[in-house]
């Protein structure tokens, strides 16, 4: 395929990614193309030439969150949201946070204000972004879902646009009959809102350096299974969040239990991906999580209906790279606007991509597309309840760097400080650099959960229950760099923790047929899109990267 062949389409703004953040700029964008200031300027944009890109075959299908949700930028974007049918499951009607032991729960006699939901709203965030894009397909933007961005085009180091995915490519690379090429989607102002390591947001970050003055990006994966329970044991909008066993003190994270209704709980495990052991596996404590007294006693005789996992950017405000250049922006989660201390980033993801559409509107009036112009979204979301948010919890997640108890001593430390702590600034690694060899946990054993198929599953129980689909016979979405270190160095070094991390089964060590070791082997139709792999490899040499348009799971009510 020559690049002459490839069909080029012309819009004004390309927006890619259709969750929280893309849905709200493209809904926003449309508003101010019908306002007064648009008429009064004689403005000829429309909503029309806006488009929005989805890797998932539907919207939301690959859009996962807990997901409790503050509605202050929903409330700004749509005053009436409630009256024009916002799916929100359950307001939040009560709150608390447990100290769990093996056996044991302490609940905390006073809620720390950060889990204080009150105003807050338990939905599924799947239906909320679903019914966001039907409205952002009635405002006239068009929303072309299955459609994958596999790369950014340039002019010199302006971006211009997006190539998108080649579809009908079998596993060795070559042409099937139905092969369809990408086109070359070019744009004035492209916005990169792809949710948590966006694989574009990346080569934009790496090519212009636009970390080079941020702490590094650090995340934590979110593991959740949906639940249909006897009603009478919880109450609708019951919120519980907690801390502890399974995990150790020297790991970040914790759980929660959302009560969509009474008989429908949304249940899941937060695992830091800076932990030091590389036998660690977050699916196994999430699954380890659930039996706990407190937890079996609300899911015994229950069902299992849905599973899910996502990476979540929890750096905070010192990890946010500059956000924009010569013809994009980047919002949303792939900038890392999430507040890890609420576990909440939804409302911060709307009103970036509100932000971003304010910036666009006032670029599109004056035909300057520049960093320069562009870059007033950065003094934009810095003048806003974004930063007033985000700087109140600038240190957060780096406090807890040395373990559970320091971090409670910082986080107690900076919330008396107004965020500041010891230091005006934290500083931290990258996760996979915590990481421990082999040979420094001799002597540590790891036990290892028999799940029974009721209250506790394997992974594969688990994607199943995720409606993970892939396109088989199509390339590996999953890049690896240097097999022979998969194969031969990260053996002897960390065990092959990939098939660890994972928590859908895609990596897998098996023993080669000549006798030679243990082989890594890939199951890409597994994968849910987490990307774990991405993160929290050692050698960082896996790269994510979008499947055939529309492969992956469908997340339905999650």
């Amino acid at each position: 395929m020559t690049e002459m062949e490839r069909e080029t389409l012309e819009t004004d703004v390309l927006i890619v990614g259709a969750g929280p953040a893309g849905l709200s700029c493209a809904l926003r964008l449309a508003q101010l193309f019908k306002s007064p200031q648009a008429n009064s300027q004689g403005l000829a944009y429309s909503a029309e030439n806006v488009f929005v890109l989805e890797k998932a075959d539907q919207i939301g299908a690959h859009t996962l969150s807990g997901a409790v949700l503050d509605p202050r930028a929903l409330r700004e974007l749509m005053p009436d949201f409630e009256a024009q049918g916002a799916p929100l499951s359950a307001p939040v009607t009560r709150d608390s946070v447990l100290y769990l032991t093996r056996g044991g729960a302490w609940k905390l006699p006073i809620t720390p204000p950060a889990f204080n939901n009150h105003g807050n709203f338990i939905v599924s965030l799947n239906k909320l972004v679903r019914w966001m894009g039907g409205l952002v397909e009635k405002a006239g933007v068009s929303v072309l879902p299955g459609t994958a961005g596999t790369g950014v085009l340039y002019e010199g180091d302006r971006v211009v646009g997006v190539r998108t995915d080649d579809k009908g490519i079998d596993r060795e690379g070559k042409s099937k009959s139905n092969f369809q090429p990408g086109y070359d989607l070019r744009a004035k102002v492209t916005v990169f809102a792809e949710g948590p390591r966006g694989s574009l947001a990346k080569q934009l970050v790496s090519r212009f350096k636009l970390d080079r003055n941020s702490n590094p990006q650090v995340y934590t994966l979110g593991v959740k299974e949906l639940w249909e329970i006897p009603a009478g044991r919880v109450a609708s909008g019951e919120v519980i969040h907690t801390a502890g066993w399974p995990l150790t003190s020297r790991q970040f994270g914790g759980g929660f239990i959302y009560a969509l209704s009474e008989t429908l709980l949304s249940v899941g495990l937060v695992v830091g991906l800076d932990y030091e052991d590389p036998r660690f596996d977050p699916h196994e404590a999430f699954q380890r999580f659930k039996t706990h007294p407190r937890l079996a006693s609300l899911l015994e005789g229950g069902k299992m209906i849905r599973y899910g996992a996502k990476a979540i950017p929890e750096g905070g405000y010192f990890s946010i790279p500059r956000t924009a250049v010569d013809g994009a922006v980047v919002i949303g989660d792939s900038a890392g606007f999430l507040n890890s201390q609420r576990l909440k980033g939804i409302h911060l993801a709307m009103k970036s991509g509100m932000l971003a559409a304010d910036t666009i509107f006032e670029a599109l009036g004056n035909e300057d597309f520049s960093a320069a112009t562009l870059g007033a979204f950065e003094a934009k979301w810095q003048s806003s309840w974004i930063k007033d948010e985000l700087w109140k919890v600038r240190n957060f997640h780096q406090g807890f760097e040395g373990g559970f108890w320091p971090g409670v001593f910082h986080a107690a430390l900076q919330q008396a400080t107004g965020g500041r702590g010891l230091r005006a600034r934290y500083l931290t690694h990258a996760g996979h650099e915590r990481m421990r060899q082999c040979t420094e946990m001799e002597g540590q054993s790891v036990e290892r959960l028999r799940p029974d198929g009721k209250l506790t599953f394997d992974k594969l129980s688990d994607v199943y229950h995720s409606a993970t689909h892939h396109e088989e016979d199509q390339p590996s979405h999953l890049k690896i760099a240097d097999f022979n270190i998969c194969n031969n160095r990260c053996t002897r070094e960390y065990g092959n923790p990939c098939q660890h991390f994972c928590p859908a089964a895609v990596y897998e060590m098996e023993e080669s047929p000549d006798g030679a070791g243990p082989r890594l082997k890939l199951n890409p139709s597994n994968c849910v899109h987490c990307k774990t792999c991405d993160i929290a490899d050692p050698y960082q040499i896996i790269t994510w990267v979008p499947p055939e348009g529309g492969g992956g799971p469908h997340y339905d009510g999650m």
